[in-house]
């Protein structure tokens, strides 16, 4: 039922930039601290190459993977058909931050649309790329995007977005390096 796929060729591209929703796993070094697991929606999936996906990363209650990926890179990425034929997608592989002011940030974070509260780009190296079946996935009908944290986001405005960073965003659950300093998004 599974394989392992050489690349992301531009159908399988097409599919996942489809999905309303997909899910991004990391977890720190060592067998102490927590597993995360992300669910993320919007339209903020994009397919560089066929070994190399990003996605937009934005401001939210914890930083587990920013923390996680600064520790050891290592990340999974998700994706399921639940309307269609039945199909599971995972990228394994190596994650890197990109933050606002850095080199590469502007071309990536240009690829999105514009949204408030953009802490990151996560530029994802794809090691190794599967596909499963699916077979038990739920069909579900979607209704639509939420407008919550991007409403959230945009009443906060950068100086309020730069203040939760500094207070929420520091640090993850387990102490590790969240968002350094505490420069707000342009916007």
């Amino acid at each position: 039922m599974g394989r392992v796929l050489d690349a992301i060729d531009d159908d399988l591209a097409a599919w996942m930039e489809a999905q309303p929703i997909y899910f991004v796993a990391t977890a720190p070094s060592g067998a102490e601290g927590h597993v995360n697991l992300s669910p993320k929606g919007y339209d903020t999936l994009r397919v560089l190459d066929g070994r190399t996906v990003a996605y937009l990363d934005l401001t939210g209650s914890g930083v587990e993977t920013i923390a996680h990926l600064g520790q050891n890179g290592r990340i999974t990425l998700m994706l399921c058909a639940f309307e269609g034929a039945p199909r599971i997608v995972r990228c394994h592989g190596r994650g890197t931050v990109v933050l606002p002011g850095e080199d590469g940030f502007d071309e990536l974070v240009g690829r999105f649309p514009g949204l408030p509260g953009v802490r990151s780009v996560i530029r994802v190296d794809v090691e190794r790329l599967s596909s499963s079946c699916g077979f038990g996935v739920p069909l579900m009908e979607l209704v639509g995007p939420r407008d919550t944290l991007v409403a959230w986001a945009g009443r906060k405005g950068a100086d309020g977005i730069a203040e939760y960073w500094a207070d929420r965003n520091a640090t993850s659950i387990d102490g590790l390096p969240g968002v350094p300093g505490s420069t707000a998004p342009a916007g």
